[in-house]
């Protein structure tokens, strides 16, 4: 082990890490995970607050997921499916088939979310396409928010300072307004009725409206959407708002995708985010939590109409991976899904939200803090300098405030989470789905103690 962190140092190039941040210190280095909660490489314990990256839902050392990917791979390691099959790959898909809402019944599998959300706007592509309709190839989706690095994926990302230096992009990503009730009296074009979430949302829906009216409807295919958006901290849909929004999308012809790569599988509560939020979306992209990060896979699901110009003759979806639907990874999933029903987390998730969203609410009380929000697992507290008149940071504040002390100064406490700047400053909780009171309270009181001291520091 004596190697390892120098190793870190100079050969591994690690993701959305600024290494100027270790020139004088060892990169941190986790070693194992026991439950809730990761050790690092001097033996100290910490609460697992971000369930590695939203993905960790089962918790750390399930030793039957280990043992699903070693009898996978000593059966069969690895075989693609290009134009065969294996059983672990069919299975996976015929589950995931029964899960999903409406008649989401064929399952593209990725290795992960970013490929999820490419291959969603490819097939929304060639599916007008083989419609008659060989315009309709925008996309619309919303400001700020996040939906992965690849080259379409980051068009349809919200968030220009991640966005500038690989451009230029796929063109045709339009954005429209996101469901930030917090801030809607802020937003451009909404006449104030920030204390009515539903008539929020339904502007805001409806401003997905008029970015297709204005496009031109028989240009636009698809409108990608997270149940809760992510990136921003965790915006939570208003009243309402999916409704409209299918009303839209079925009005212009245009698909509704739901990008569930965080919200899927236990996260809210529900197996998919939409099933939270009463809605049926025409594809689903997902991921992360689908063998709760025992091995990489994401997916693709879509509707059986979309489906159905690939049913028969010779038209053939030009589009997978080499690693899709990867047989060891596929076994995980399905062992993950076992334990899921076997320890009833999604039960567990329902009855355990409003314990945990009343724990961080505590938090209200402190100077620094403006809002609490989310939806079952998933929340973020948003930072403020003025909490009655909601005023923010500048740029040079947060990052003095999030890099300079709060990253660090949470870890050190003993706490992973996530301290984000890609909309206002917040910090995202998104702990393992076995957590419960115990967990909750240590979140907290960590909480409460480094927010104190970062209000002090201002």
């Amino acid at each position: 082990m004596t190697r390892v962190p120098k190793a870190a140092q100079d050969n591994l190039w690690m993701h959305f890490t600024r290494h100027g941040a270790y020139d004088e210190v060892e990169v941190p280095m986790i070693v194992r995970g026991e439950g809730a909660y990761v050790y690092d490489i001097n033996g100290r314990r910490y609460l697992d607050g971000l369930a590695g990256l939203f993905v960790v839902q089962v918790g750390h050392g399930r030793v039957e997921l280990a043992e699903a990917a070693a009898k996978q791979a000593q059966e069969l390691a690895f075989f693609p499916l290009w134009s065969y099959a294996h059983p672990r790959a069919v299975e996976l898909a015929e589950r995931l088939a029964g899960l999903t809402p409406g008649d989401l019944n064929r399952v593209f599998f990725t290795t992960g979310g970013g490929e999820a959300v490419e291959s969603a706007w490819k097939l929304a592509k060639q599916y007008f396409k083989l419609r008659g309709k060989p315009l309709k190839t925008k996309v619309v989706s919303r400001s700020i928010a996040y939906h992965g690095t690849t080259q379409g994926a980051l068009s349809i990302t919200g968030i220009p300072g991640l966005k500038q230096d690989f451009e230029p992009l796929v063109p045709g990503a339009i954005k429209a307004p996101n469901t930030n009730v917090y801030r809607a009296d802020e937003i451009s074009g909404f006449d104030g009725l920030d204390k009515d979430a539903e008539a929020f949302g339904r502007w805001a829906a409806d401003q997905i409206g008029k970015a297709i009216e204005m496009e031109g409807p028989d240009t636009v295919a698809a409108v990608f959407v997270e149940p809760v958006q992510n990136s921003g901290g965790c915006f939570p849909p208003p009243p309402g708002y999916f409704q409209r929004l299918r009303e839209i999308c079925d009005t212009y012809d245009v698909l509704l995708v739901s990008d569930e790569v965080i919200c899927a599988f236990g996260r809210l509560g529900t197996m998919f985010g939409g099933q939270k939020f009463d809605y049926v979306p025409d594809i689903i992209t997902c991921a992360k939590g689908l063998t709760s990060g025992y091995a990489p896979i994401g997916a693709m699901i879509a509707s059986e109409r979309l489906f159905e110009p690939f049913r028969h003759g010779t038209t053939m979806f030009a589009h997978g991976y080499t690693f899709g639907g990867h047989p060891v990874s596929a076994a995980v999933a399905l062992a993950n899904l076992d334990i899921f029903e076997r320890e009833d987390l999604l039960g567990h998730v329902a009855a355990n939200e409003p314990v945990f969203r009343g724990t961080l609410e505590k938090l209200r009380d402190l100077p620094i803090v403006g809002d609490v929000r989310g939806s079952g697992y998933f929340y973020g507290i948003e930072l403020v300098k003025d909490k009655s008149t909601k005023q923010t940071f500048n740029e040079e504040e947060s990052e003095r405030l999030l890099r300079g002390f709060l990253s660090k100064a949470l870890y050190d406490a003993g706490l992973y989470c996530r301290a984000d700047d890609r909309g206002d400053p917040v910090v995202q909780l998104a702990p393992p789905l076995i957590c419960g009171p115990k967990e909750f309270d240590e979140i907290e009181s960590i909480l409460r103690s480094v927010l104190t001291e970062a209000w002090a520091r201002l």
